[in-house]
């Protein structure tokens, strides 16, 4: 027994270290991005890039938060693109004419009713997406690809495909502060960013600490298994899908307001990010695994990756080529993740 023992323990460490790296991985490519852009890309370490990048990745990180929702329920959420260009063009609608009742007369919003109503329109997305998979059956990448069409439809017909320009809001109604939202600061630091950490605080909270967290990674480790358990999954497919529009809508008022105009095609290839993000931050795509936190990560390794590379003249072609190289990457190391938990875990169970 002695010598089984001696020759079952030199493999272990070799192959915990292993996992530890793998599981690693955003992290050590959140450095090597960092570091080869710091060296290569001229004034990349200078405040007014890094604020710049903050904001990028913030976009992608709201997004991404809710797509690793959405991805640990073994789902996919294609529309979220479409849905900030939808909502972008409710926000710029709201600013721009209130809900004209005929005769002369109009609703007008202040800031804050335009930034609930607007919520609601990608809250009401997400919903639809949720009912077409758990009520119609139909699989999530066809649900959402249908919605991404419908979605950016709507965007184009509510302007003709124009733009909603000079999103300065009326002080009269209360919406001057809306531009605010995305080109304010707090204590020298943008709105958007203190935007982002409530939502992650809340993400963190519903994933670590409640009841919904629990079920939604059961419904993706084994959805016939959490409903014999008592989890209620439709009702938690439903709610990864309506946050997900939630999230959407956010990216879509933050864009609108940063700009002062709202365009239909604002979004397009957003989900990609999203995606890539969610996968590089340790998120499976088989459903059951994910971590809020490592998403951030993730959108930080996206964004310092496509402001780095076109500080450095890269043609957008090859940003894209690069993006979905990283995306295979992810996938791959994360199948790898697998294999070699999976491995370690029978090792032990025979020893």
């Amino acid at each position: 027994m002695a010598d089984a023992t001696m020759t079952a323990r030199p493999g272990a460490p070799s192959r915990n270290w292993l996992l530890t790296l793998l599981e690693l991985r955003t992290y050590v490519a959140l450095i090597v991005v960092f570091t080869v852009f710091a060296i290569m890309a001229p004034n990349f370490l200078s405040v007014d890039n890094a604020v710049l990048i903050s904001k990028h990745v913030a976009i992608n990180a709201f997004l991404a938060i809710g797509m690793t929702f959405v991805i640990i329920t073994g789902g996919i959420d294609l529309s979220v693109g479409s849905t900030v260009g939808l909502t972008g063009m409710v926000a710029g609608y709201l600013v721009l004419y209130g809900i004209d009742l005929g005769l002369g007369w109009s609703i007008q919003f202040n800031t804050l009713e335009i930034v609930l109503i607007t919520c609601a329109v990608g809250v009401f997305v997400g919903w639809i997406n949720g009912i077409l998979i758990t009520k119609l059956h139909v699989a999530p990448f066809i649900a959402t690809l249908g919605t991404l069409y419908v979605a950016r439809g709507a965007a184009l017909l509510m302007s003709g495909g124009r733009t909603f320009p000079n999103l300065n809001g009326s002080g009269t109604y209360g919406s001057a502060s809306f531009p605010a939202i995305g080109a304010g600061t707090f204590l020298g630091v943008p709105m958007m960013i203190w935007i982002l950490v409530a939502v992650t605080a809340v993400a963190i909270y519903i994933s670590r600490r409640t009841p919904l967290g629990r079920a939604i990674y059961a419904t993706g480790g084994n959805e016939r298994g959490a409903a014999l358990s008592g989890v209620n999954v439709d009702r938690t497919k439903l709610f990864v899908y309506m946050f997900s529009g939630l999230m959407a809508a956010i990216v879509g008022i933050v864009i609108a307001s940063q700009l002062r105009a709202a365009h239909p095609a604002t979004g397009e290839f957003f989900e990609l990010n999203a995606i890539a993000a969610a996968v590089l931050g340790g998120t499976s795509m088989a459903g059951g695994r994910g971590r809020i936190w490592g998403t951030i990560i993730g959108a930080f390794v996206i964004g310092i990756l496509s402001d780095g590379l076109i500080m450095m003249g890269v043609s957008s072609f090859w940003q894209m080529v690069i993006k979905g190289l990283v995306i295979i990457a992810a996938v791959v190391i994360d199948q790898w993740q697998r294999k070699l938990s999976a491995r370690i875990a029978l090792t032990q169970e025979a020893h």
